[in-house]
């Protein structure tokens, strides 16, 4: 499943790799227990929810990007690991893929770059921050990792070394450490918390800006509510909760077109701060795509 929109020179496709269930509870906290159930109750979603797993295809000039890749096989199951049905849905095929870049290397954002050892993406150069590369490749973090954690857990780690060593083997990761354009028109901004590398890409049109923010929100209908909850999946639980307040208010105040890998796809909209919350607005539904 894809669905493309037009913002200024860049061509932007959101690619649907599928769904994961995601009980709440188990995942974002505050001090009152059941807090997080309640607040998808006032959106009428039910716990545990389904969250959309997004990427995002940038065409531009001569180059085109890919933007996170799903899960890949991480997930088993029959709800994830489509990017590449979606991928080809576009007209497009692996082979073309030019750039990856990754917001950090969580398995449903770099997971679907390995299939079965092998490169999925063989013609790519991988844009990843170096902070991110070298704490999940590292075998004394791996060592040091805590088994009851959500997301920093030796299993993450094995799986980022899986899924990154052929392409490390290849020659085909490139690092970042600082903010900066990293293709032409894409600049980075590194909002580590959630992981250490954590980082945000940025497409300019004049006076507008789209981000691409990878992580800051798992679960919309509540942190957009409490953007301070806990989130359990963040390497740094209270790095993670600063970044995301200070992300959604720069989002509402200065107006950026959103594309999030975990808002209901296609995940494109705009933040809007009311009453004492953000409000999530998804672009209007376009048969040519929306024209910025």
């Amino acid at each position: 499943m894809n669905y493309k929109i037009i913002f200024g020179k860049f061509e932007v496709t959101a690619l649907l790799d599928g769904t994961v269930s995601l009980d709440v509870e188990n995942i974002l906290y505050n001090e009152e227990k059941g807090e997080a159930t309640k607040l998808l109750q006032q959106s009428f979603i039910k716990n545990p929810v389904e969250i959309s797993i997004n990427a995002y295809l940038i065409k531009t000039g001569s180059k085109i990007i890919l933007v996170d890749t799903g899960a890949g096989e991480l997930f088993g199951g029959k709800l994830s690991g489509k990017i590449v049905e979606s991928l080809k849905a576009t007209g497009y095929i692996p082979s073309q893929i030019t750039d990856v870049l990754l917001t950090h290397i969580h398995g449903d954002h770099s997971g679907g770059l390995t299939v079965q050892g092998k490169r999925v993406f063989e013609n790519a150069t991988i844009h990843v921050n170096k902070l991110e590369l070298e704490y999940w490749m590292s075998e004394k973090n791996k060592q040091n990792a805590d088994v009851h954690a959500v997301s920093n857990n030796p299993k993450t780690f094995q799986n980022a070394i899986n899924i990154l060593s052929p392409y490390i083997k290849a020659e085909k990761i490139k690092t970042f450490d600082s903010d900066m354009e990293i293709l032409p028109g894409i600049n980075t901004v590194l909002i580590a918390g959630h992981t250490p590398g954590h980082t945000a890409y940025f497409l300019e049109n004049g006076n507008e800006k789209m981000i691409f923010w990878g992580d800051l929100v798992h679960v919309g209908s509540v942190q957009f509510i409490d953007p301070l909850m806990e989130d359990h999946f963040d390497v740094s639980v209270d790095k993670g909760k600063k970044k995301r307040f200070e992300l959604y208010e720069k989002a509402a105040q200065e107006k950026y077109l959103i594309a999030a890998n975990h808002i209901s796809f296609p995940g494109f909209g705009h933040l809007r701060y009311e009453c004492e919350q953000y409000i999530w607005i998804p672009i209007p539904y376009s048969m040519e795509g929306r024209v910025e």
